[in-house]
């Protein structure tokens, strides 16, 4: 099997290197990841300018851009075939809720399903202020690496996205696999605003996590409860349920 590995955080992430060990065992692995962090990317392409690409390693490659970009050139140049899947991760942090759609982990994943690939995000769930002083790489590999194997062994014609999201615990506490539906969590609302040495205003976006909205079977709910929320995501946006409603506007404007 021809297994594509991507991620946000870096060609130098801890959390890759235990994505890719683990799947190695399934087929031929390629990791193409972006040279630096790049987390909270989404799904952005780099067109404006040019991007660089080294070898760092046997299947290896670090590239100067997103990681939308990183499956991008990987699926249209480094690899000779196409993936029979594509695994983002794994991610320093949770992809829970609301997050994916910032995140450049669940990109990546997002840009190989876009090519007709199975994808697969995973990410490790720190605490509410995405830190762990102890992380269970090893427990996310894990299921990452079960997961995998089902796609794999179940390829069928309609392309998935999924998103999946690990709490950072030992194997033995982790309770099991649940399917969830997506969540919704809280962040202050939070412009910094600094002066540099020449006197000219600078800005950091961002706040702190304030929590999470506790939608029963939600991604949130499910990982707080100790087991591993599996969610997959549309890649069509559609909100068919207002397109409902919104036909009679369309028959008011149109006359």
């Amino acid at each position: 099997m021809n297994i594509l590995i991507s991620n946000d955080d870096g060609i130098e992430s801890p959390g890759l290197h235990f994505l890719a060990s683990a799947l190695e065992t399934l087929g031929q692995v390629t990791v193409v990841a972006p040279h630096r962090e790049r987390s909270t990317s989404g799904h952005s392409l780099t067109l404006h300018k040019p991007l660089r690409c080294k070898e760092v390693a046997p299947n290896r490659f670090a590239v100067s851009g997103t990681p939308a970009d990183c499956v991008y050139m990987a699926t249209r140049l480094l690899m000779k075939s196409k993936p029979d899947v594509i695994v983002s991760g794994i991610n320093r942090g949770a992809n829970l809720g609301n997050d994916v759609y910032y995140s450049g982990t669940v990109a990546a994943a997002r840009e190989g399903a876009y090519y007709g690939v199975n994808a697969v995000a995973v990410s490790l769930c720190f605490n509410e202020h995405g830190q762990a002083t102890d992380p269970h790489w090893d427990s996310a590999a894990h299921f990452a690496k079960i997961i995998v194997e089902k796609i794999l062994h179940h390829n069928e014609p309609v392309k998935r996205l999924i998103n999946v999201n690990v709490p950072n615990l030992p194997l033995k506490k982790i309770r099991g696999i649940r399917l969830a539906k997506q969540g919704l969590r809280y962040y202050s609302d939070l412009v910094t605003t600094e002066i540099d040495p020449r006197k000219k205003p600078y800005y950091w976006l961002g706040g702190e996590y304030k929590g999470f909205e506790k939608i029963p079977g939600s991604d949130c709910v499910i990982v707080d409860g100790g087991y591993v929320a599996v969610t997959p995501l549309k890649l069509d946006s559609t909100d068919y349920e207002i397109m409902e409603e919104f036909k009679k506007w369309e028959t008011d404007i149109s006359g």
